[in-house]
């Protein structure tokens, strides 16, 4: 058994060009769909990201009967089940949520795993080395996260910086290694498109994004009943997708690999999302 499993978080299906949507540019995703099955009928029991992971490893619901929290130890991870039985499980990762309270109890369940830090507000460089934010877009998260997200990139010179690029650069290192041996299970995950939309202008640039420090591109949780946000709502769209061709563009360098090893003919593939 060869299996790969690629999951971008937050990654709406209106926004990609195999289902339908005709201003977004994601011709990797379109070249995956000639080569598999696509699920219409594909949901999430439990939206939030670590609720989520849990339903991943054990096929149960976990709401309405668990809240945010950790695999429990009455709990059967399918990804431990491979483990136990000769399968090598190995996951790439940016999502912090795993080492944080709650999360924690997820990775030991791999044979051995690799992350990488900076995504969102993950509390790695000290706060007070970040600039100040500047963005006072009404739309926008503020807080902590915020300013935890500033101090990250500071260590982001370039793209290759990213920990989504990361992330992804790490699984095909795993591939290239791995290519002819058997029994492994490579879980590849990127917190992209996650927000907050943190891309690399040359995407941005494919959508005209505006340039101004007040782009929209960290939504809070909230309900807009009104049409004062229109604007700054469609430019809120377009910094999503330049994150999603940004992830189009590294599912690409995947499926590079998959077909200069002629893997597909041995190797299931499974590219999904959480919520």
């Amino acid at each position: 058994m060869r299996a790969i499993m690629i999951m971008f978080d937050t990654l709406s299906k209106r926004f990609l060009s195999n289902f339908g949507n005709e201003w977004i540019k994601t011709p990797n995703f379109q070249r995956l769909q000639k080569k598999m099955i696509t699920f219409d009928n594909f949901y999430g029991g439990s939206l939030p990201c670590i609720p989520a992971r849990r339903e991943l490893h054990t096929g149960m619901y976990n709401f309405p009967f668990g809240s945010w929290g950790p695999l429990e130890v009455f709990d059967q991870s399918a990804i431990e089940k491979l483990k136990n039985n000769g399968v090598y499980a190995h996951i790439v990762t940016d999502h912090s949520h795993y080492w944080e309270d709650g999360g924690a109890t997820y990775l030991p369940r791999y044979s051995s795993w690799e992350g990488f830090r900076g995504q969102e507000g993950d509390r790695w460089i000290p706060r007070m080395e970040g600039e100040v934010n500047q963005n006072k877009n009404a739309l926008n998260k503020k807080g902590v996260s915020v300013e935890q997200h500033m101090a990250n990139i500071t260590r982001i010179h370039d793209e290759k910086d990213i920990s989504g690029v990361q992330t992804i650069n790490a699984g095909i290192d795993f591939l290239e290694k791995n290519r002819n041996k058997k029994d492994w299970f490579l879980q590849i995950e990127s917190f992209d498109p996650h927000e907050p939309f943190y891309v690399p202008d040359k995407y941005r640039q494919i959508y005209d994004c505006i340039k101004s420090e007040d782009i929209p591109y960290w939504p809070t949780y909230q309900k807009l009943v009104d049409d004062r946000f229109k604007d700054d709502i469609e430019d809120l769209k377009k910094e999503y997708a330049a994150l999603i061709t940004m992830c189009d563009h590294y599912l690409g360098k995947i499926l590079d690999v998959l077909d200069q090893n002629d893997m597909w003919k041995d190797t299931l593939v499974i590219v999904n999302t959480d919520h």
